[in-house]
């Protein structure tokens, strides 16, 4: 396997990567596979690209070489990104279902066991069924194939998602200082957006989320030029990414000193986290995480509720969103262990305090041999501008290095 030298990892990260779904192939009895979801491209080769909305796949037989189907001008990412070393590019004249065919059956594969990935956001319906009429019984959805390697991260991975913690941090910190009254959603906005790259970020795949005041009860809103007021309070959510692994976390100002009520929500928020992170580890379920999270939030008593799950996988991620939720997601009834490796956004949010006001405190964990990890240092109390300095992050360009 040749090494790119601009690739994320060395060559013997991506060779077991192959050799594990080269595993669960032979297991499912499969001669090739259809690899055309963008986070799984990255995962498996180091490949990405903005222009995903065109056709791409990775076709992987069970022996030979794996050959990378692109929009012509894409080659280049293959060419200089990965180590894949077989191209087949279509022009934009083309058509890419049937470049995809051709390429299997010059590689033999005509008659092969092809497993495709049928949940893929990028592989719509009607190619999807081009590709039945041209395989028939032969096409077999494999979805998930990819993915059960994924949620466990290797060292090297979890380094990686280190340096996009450094970047979510920064801008968490930039935003918090610019979260005062006159200020425009946008100057936070852009405030956090700059602090991110200039710590050594990289575009995610959501920008943040900033809500001021009535503003922060719409749900996923971003901003949208208000100018906060005194009084107000500002809900942040922020992902760093590094190299398309992002970490996730949340924050709240509030910019005329602690309610009562807030300061309920604060120590609520606070309690679960901590709570979590002292029982959290291999072999609890994610249903029992689930309920962790939920027991606290739910016993507050400032007439919050918690209206999502608790939490999800996070990892690899392309726009639209950045969290690995469709692999994993932290909600009750789910039996699945935890186990080391893993990387969750927990997220002990709580919607409607005193009726009117979202917010929220989060963390993103690694689960190790005996229990958990934060990437975070930031301190977990809402901000107020003009108080005690937040946090105690040292130097955050050091930390990334």
């Amino acid at each position: 396997m040749r090494r790119r030298e601009d690739m994320t990892f060395p060559p013997e990260e991506y060779e077991r990567r192959l050799a594990e779904l080269r595993g669960r192939m032979a297991e499912r009895e499969l001669d090739v596979v259809v690899i055309s979801d963008p986070e799984n491209l990255m995962y498996l080769t180091d490949y990405q690209t903005t222009g995903y909305s065109f056709f791409q796949a990775l076709i992987v037989p069970r022996q030979d070489e794996p050959v990378m189907v692109t929009r012509a001008m894409e080659e280049s990412n293959v060419v200089h990104r990965t180590w894949v070393e077989l191209t087949h590019p279509y022009p934009d004249s083309g058509d890419a279902i049937r470049e995809l065919v051709a390429a299997l059956e010059e590689r033999g594969l005509g008659d092969a066991r092809v497993g495709f990935e049928r949940n893929s956001y990028y592989f719509p319906a009607y190619q999807q069924d081009r590709l039945h009429d041209a395989y028939g019984k032969g096409l077999v959805d494999c979805f998930g194939i990819v993915e059960q390697s994924r949620l466990r991260k290797s060292p090297a991975e979890i380094a990686v998602m280190r340096r996009a913690a450094v970047a979510a941090e920064a801008g968490m910190s930039a935003g918090i200082e610019a979260a005062v009254p006159g200020a425009s959603e946008n100057d936070v906005a852009a405030a956090i957006s700059s602090a991110m790259f200039r710590a050594g970020g990289e575009f995610p795949a959501v920008m943040p989320y900033v809500t001021s005041g009535p503003r922060s009860m719409i749900g996923h809103a971003t901003w949208e030029g208000r100018t906060i007021e005194k009084g107000d309070h500002v809900f942040l959510e922020i992902a760093g990414c590094y190299r398309r692994y992002h970490a996730a976390l949340m924050r709240t100002i509030v910019t005329d000193g602690l309610s009562p009520s807030m300061r309920s929500a604060q120590e609520t928020m606070k309690e679960a986290l901590d709570t979590l992170r002292s029982r959290m580890g291999p072999g609890m379920s994610v249903s029992e995480v689930d309920e962790i999270v939920r027991t606290v939030i739910t016993a507050n008593d400032v007439g919050a509720r918690l209206v999502t799950r608790a939490g999800y996988s996070i990892g690899i991620a392309f726009p639209p969103s950045w969290d690995e939720g469709y692999i994993l997601s932290l909600m009750a009834g789910d039996p699945t262990p935890l186990e080391p490796g893993m990387t969750f956004h927990v997220i002990p949010w709580m919607w409607g305090v005193d009726g009117d006001k979202t917010v929220g405190t989060s963390d993103t964990l690694v689960v190790t041999e005996d229990g958990c990890e934060s990437l975070f240092t930031l301190s977990e109390d809402f901000a107020v501008p003009g108080g005690a300095p937040h946090g105690t992050t040292p130097d955050l360009i050091a930390r990334a290095s």
